[in-house]
């Protein structure tokens, strides 16, 4: 009987809403300290025009990469008070890091968080790229206003209970390069063509 449900006791359900239907902030304080990390990232789809004016630095509100890198590292360490039942982390680590890719007319954003504690930080991670992708639209939607930000998502977590999960739909980042990049990744900390023309786009 593969076809029916389980029983409504086995069946997972949402740890953020109590037995009641209320909301409610899941209690980690018997859960031990791990060490985690999570990665996420998205894209904004621009026109030909916006990405170079991106690429060049000719925006006229300046360096769009640097301010939306860091806009997303602002927001991701503010993710507790912007998603109302996400837990204060004390985060380790947080990076963003942007790159132009010109075939798709893109920017491929990239968000890793880590910590110490008995939560995780995918929340965090997700907020640093949506930040960091809304920033980009605002900077530069003088020039495009269509341009779209999409595939927010999540593509990795280590740490706690659940230990690893990677998502199963794309290769991990490493010699086949990031999805749909088209490309040999572009190594942490740089820019690809905005910093180097040589350089394969993300």
């Amino acid at each position: 009987m593969g076809g029916q449900p389980a029983p409504r006791s086995e069946r997972r359900r949402l740890t953020h809403v109590d037995r009641a239907g209320r909301p409610r902030m899941v209690d980690v304080s018997a859960k031990p300290p791990t060490a985690r990390h999570a990665v996420a990232e998205a894209e904004i789809v621009l026109t030909q025009e916006a990405l170079s004016l991106i690429i060049d630095g000719g925006g006229a509100k300046g360096d769009v990469l640097t301010v939306a890198e860091l806009a997303g590292v602002m927001g991701g360490k503010r993710t507790a008070e912007l998603i109302p039942l996400c837990h204060p982390v004390a985060l380790t680590n947080l990076t963003v890091e942007i790159s132009p890719d010109r075939r798709s007319s893109a920017l491929r954003i990239r968000a890793r968080a880590a910590t110490v504690g008995p939560t995780g930080v995918e929340m965090e991670a997700l907020t640093a790229v949506s930040i960091a992708a809304l920033t980009v639209y605002d900077m530069v939607k003088a020039v495009d206003r269509g341009a779209e930000i999409r595939g927010v998502r999540v593509v990795e977590k280590a740490g706690g209970r659940s230990g690893e999960w990677h998502r199963q739909d794309e290769p991990r980042v490493g010699p086949a390069g990031p999805p749909g990049g088209g490309g040999a990744p572009v190594p942490p900390g740089t820019r690809g063509p905005r910093r180097s023309a040589a350089r394969p786009p993300r």
